[in-house]
């Protein structure tokens, strides 16, 4: 289980855990609503980059992310729901961290990524390094994550940000 980052009391009753494979629906829900309502900064409500971005989100795929060695998966759940999920690999890279449209600026995000740096740390990364998207930049750059400077595809859907943290 990952501590919640401090400050962040206005989260519901918010627990955040270790996936587990019974979690796959609710985590695929929730990455699916999460792109669809609040990424229009990178998929301007176009339909055919939408379904190009959710491709892989489907509950079979998270089912593999979850039970993959080298990739640790969280979710964030209030009163038993699932509003966030989160995953980083065994390197320090994180490939996903999206919280359910209804949970947005309520802290879920922030204590899902610290967790993940906390996670890398085990691991004994010394940074950690994601894909932003145009919608979750400002958010990462106020992690304190910052641009590298070769320009990357952060989704199949939309180019993004190369970003990285030292840890």
């Amino acid at each position: 289980m990952i501590a919640l980052k401090p400050g962040v009391s206005q989260c519901l009753s918010m627990n955040i855990r270790e996936a587990k494979v019974d979690d796959a629906e609710g985590a695929c829900a929730v990455l699916r609503r999460s792109i669809v309502e609040l990424c229009h900064l990178d998929h301007h409500g176009d339909a055919e980059l939408i379904q190009q971005w959710l491709a892989n989100k489907t509950p079979d795929n998270v089912r593999a992310w979850i039970t993959a060695r080298d990739n640790h998966v969280f979710v964030a759940c209030a009163d038993e729901i699932i509003v966030g999920v989160a995953a980083i690999t065994n390197s320090g890279y994180v490939s996903l961290n999206y919280v359910a449209p209804e949970s947005r600026f309520r802290g879920v995000s922030n204590s899902l990524l610290a967790g993940l740096e906390d996670e890398a740390r085990k691991l004994g990364a010394k940074s950690c390094r994601l894909t932003s998207t145009e919608t979750a930049y400002a958010f990462y750059q106020s992690a304190g994550y910052i641009e590298n400077d070769a320009s990357g595809h952060g989704t199949e859907a939309a180019s993004g940000h190369l970003m990285t943290k030292r840890i």
